[in-house]
């Protein structure tokens, strides 16, 4: 059972990591897109930036109900970091004491 334990909450800390890095590189591309230095033209970074839209959209949505409209300024990214983070650390407390356990 404890092994079961600690491979979930292994699996858990790297879907959380992922999802750390998949908004952290969809918020610089369309910082990039903004401010025209990738055009939106090149079928690779379209196809890039639609498929992390389609991936962080679930994961905005309830957060942009909630938050005022800023118009342009969006933060609801910063807030879904903001509750990765904060759920990571009960889970890296967790698999450090888990190797702790295993080392002993």
């Amino acid at each position: 059972m404890f092994e079961f334990l600690n491979a979930l909450n292994g699996i858990v800390y790297i879907v959380l990591e992922a999802v750390w890095w998949i908004i952290i590189i969809q918020a610089v591309l369309s910082w990039l897109i903004a401010f025209n230095i990738i055009n939106m033209s090149n079928d690779m970074v379209r196809n890039g930036y639609y498929a992390l839209d389609r991936m962080t959209e679930p994961l905005y949505r309830p957060i942009r109900r909630i938050l005022p409209d800023l118009g342009a300024l969006d933060l609801s990214p910063m807030v879904v970091l903001l509750i990765v983070i904060i759920l990571q650390g009960p889970v890296r407390v967790n698999l450090f004491s888990a190797l702790m356990r295993l080392a002993a």
